[in-house]
């Protein structure tokens, strides 16, 4: 038996999806910049593609500029905030993703902006009364807070912070790689600066992402050498992985609620069966709490033991895909940052298991009862 339980890492691409970028991989092959036939008929799909997804997010598709996936959208909104708005301070948070948390380190370290740790509490979510007087202490400030945590899948009140940030001035930048395509995101009433999305996230191709930049609150380009994307971003459009993008986000605001509730069900009978087949199991973060954690993730905390560390390798033996942390860095020989920041001193095991629209009940069943075999051996 062959189970996939790691899709916040990525998801198996959709057959819609597929089926929509074929002609763009072998018969519409144009170059979008180009003026001749060949070049606008594929100009026009990928202009259908941008308002399409605008339509979705409820914004205009001037906001939204295609990338090639989450890392560098989060890259491009935060290197080139700070270089428009002259920002001084970045008030961030110790568990975001490598792609935030890597690069606003390494512009700290120029020496240019200070930069911030809002507090979080015992389960890993922000403390709202720290962040409010890091803003209101650091005028000029960039604030940059994930809508879900990729590992715990603990949920950011966005509409707080972002009423927050507007209240003090400050820019409001969100990486909600993990959430847009499983939550419906209101653009136009939301008060966010910047987002960003990955198509593989929710059954689209990989190498395909965008960012939505408000367009009161434009940034330099961070990606230079063209005029594509409004110039906004240098390079050939990646078109058939566009057209993918749009189509898997489409299919999954039509499908959202039947596959919400199918997966949340999936994940409540892990939560139980794991209860009941092992002593002294626990769950980091609020990923146990349906409405305060991200329904697609649930990280399971396991008693200590010597042989915790060959968990993931042993339920790999039994063809089940799971996840110690976060899917960038799943090769390291070093744990997992967050679990770190949130337990420095904690020696049990760490199992990341997330699911999606194809997932069943049976290969829950299986997962548990493989995971309390494996543990019981160990224990």
């Amino acid at each position: 038996m062959s189970i996939y339980l790691d899709n916040a890492a990525t998801t198996p691409i959709d057959p819609e999806v597929f089926e929509a970028m074929k002609p763009f991989l072998l018969e519409n092959f144009g170059n979008p910049s180009s003026t001749h036939a060949h070049g606008r008929k594929v100009k026009t799909a990928l202009e259908s593609a941008r308002k399409k997804i605008a339509e979705l997010l409820n914004c205009t598709p001037g906001e939204i500029i295609f990338t090639s996936g989450g890392t560098e959208a989060d890259n491009a909104i935060l290197v080139s905030a700070i270089q428009t708005y002259g920002i001084e301070h970045i008030i961030s948070s110790p568990i975001e993703h490598h792609a935030v948390e890597q690069t606003l380190s390494s512009i700290s370290k120029q020496g240019k902006v200070k930069l911030h740790m809002v507090g979080l509490d015992e389960r890993g979510h922000v403390d709202l009364q720290h962040l409010e007087i890091l803003v209101k202490e650091n005028p000029k400030a960039l604030v940059s807070l994930m809508h879900a945590n990729n590992e715990i899948g603990n949920l950011l009140d966005m509409d707080r912070v972002a009423t927050l940030c507007d209240n003090y001035g400050a820019y409001f930048h969100s990486d909600t790689v993990q959430t847009v395509g499983h939550y419906r995101h209101d653009l136009s009433n939301l008060k966010v600066h910047g987002i960003t999305a990955a198509a593989h996230k929710f059954h689209g191709p990989k190498g395909a992402g965008f960012m939505f930049i408000r367009k009161e609150k434009k940034i330099s380009p961070f990606v230079l050498g063209g005029s594509q994307e409004r110039n906004m971003r240098g390079g050939t459009e990646n078109v058939y992985g566009i057209i993918g993008l749009a189509k898997a986000l489409e299919i999954a605001y039509r499908d959202m609620e039947e596959h919400m509730q199918h997966i949340k069900k999936l994940k409540a009978r892990m939560i139980e069966g794991l209860i009941e087949q092992i002593p002294n199991v626990s769950f980091h973060g609020d990923s146990i709490h349906p409405d305060n954690s991200l329904y697609t993730v649930l990280n399971v905390s396991l008693p200590e033991s010597e042989e915790n560390g060959m968990l993931l390798f042993n339920l790999d033996l039994k063809g089940i895909s799971a996840s110690g942390g976060s899917a960038c860095s799943s090769g390291a020989t070093t744990g997992s940052h967050v679990l770190g920041a949130l337990y420095p001193t904690s020696k049990r095991g760490a199992v990341r298991f997330s699911f999606s629209k194809y997932n069943t009940p049976e290969e829950i069943d299986f997962a548990v009862s493989t995971l309390a075999e494996l543990y019981k051996v160990e224990a």
